[in-house]
């Protein structure tokens, strides 16, 4: 019998996911395929029972419309929602905004899969030069953050990201979970990627091969140590988030015609 449950998942569809764009700190709302996504999350979520005490979010917009929309489908609006840039997308520097598939064409797609999913490799950091360089760094959001914009960093790896969410995660969240309440983690692929390979103990080698897909809910029961009882569930329909998770990855290859 587990001791504690968690919620965990990647926000519904962005409008750069759409695009097949890097994001990452660019603040982007939900497409309307998003917003069907977290709707029904929220209504699988309702269906199984599953009530809430606590949200945690990221400051990015799509993560906290995510959240919003799956409390509204649960008829549970009123739970408190704490937001933190230590939830935030993965950095990924200079190449934000770009194609990944026109990016594996350039590169190849073994270093676009490295750039995604790999441990410890940064992609190059974000210069002044860079389009929506003042767009991020001048966002009124990062001036609230508990680290001066200076510190702010300008490209991360998974570790980097696993670094910065560790402090917010042991700090903030698994207080509440030892109190006995009931969390759900709206995040985003990479810090949800960094949480799961602390929880569960993923290797380094093997966390390139974890994918995540949007609006997908994941379960983690978890015993009194919030050590995991077995390795975390996808909540939903297992035929039709593989076929997301095969989306997912197939957004860093070369597309059929271009190859």
């Amino acid at each position: 019998m587990a001791k504690y449950r968690l919620v965990l998942l990647r926000h519904g569809e962005g409008a750069w996911n759409k695009e097949n764009r890097f994001c990452s700190w660019v603040d982007q709302k939900l497409s309307s395929d998003g917003i069907k996504e977290a709707r029904n999350c929220g209504k699988h979520l309702k269906a199984l029972g599953f009530e809430f005490d606590l949200v945690f979010t990221s400051v990015l917009s799509r993560s906290i419309q995510t959240a919003w929309l799956i409390l509204e489908e649960m008829g549970q609006e009123w739970v408190p929602v704490q937001s933190s840039w230590r939830l935030n997308e993965r950095h990924y520097g200079a190449l934000i905004g770009l194609n990944r598939a026109e990016m594996a064409l350039n590169h190849g797609e073994e270093q676009v899969k490295i750039w995604r999913r790999s441990y410890d490799v940064t992609p190059p950091p974000i210069t002044e030069s860079h389009p929506y360089y003042e767009e991020i760094y001048n966002d009124r959001r990062y001036k609230c953050s508990d680290v001066s914009q200076d510190n702010l960093p300008k490209a991360e790896s998974l570790k980097d990201v696993l670094d910065r969410l560790l402090p917010y995660w042991n700090e903030k969240i698994v207080p509440e979970l030892k109190s006995g309440k009931m969390v759900l983690i709206s995040a985003h692929g990479n810090s949800s990627r960094a949480l799961l390979k602390h929880v569960e103990g993923i290797s380094d080698e093997d966390i390139i091969n974890v994918t995540l897909p949007t609006g997908v809910p994941i379960l983690l029961e978890l015993d009194e140590n919030l050590h995991p009882l077995g390795p975390h569930q996808f909540l939903g329909d297992q035929e039709a988030i593989q076929a997301a998770i095969k989306k997912v990855e197939d957004q860093g290859k070369v597309k059929s015609a271009e190859k």
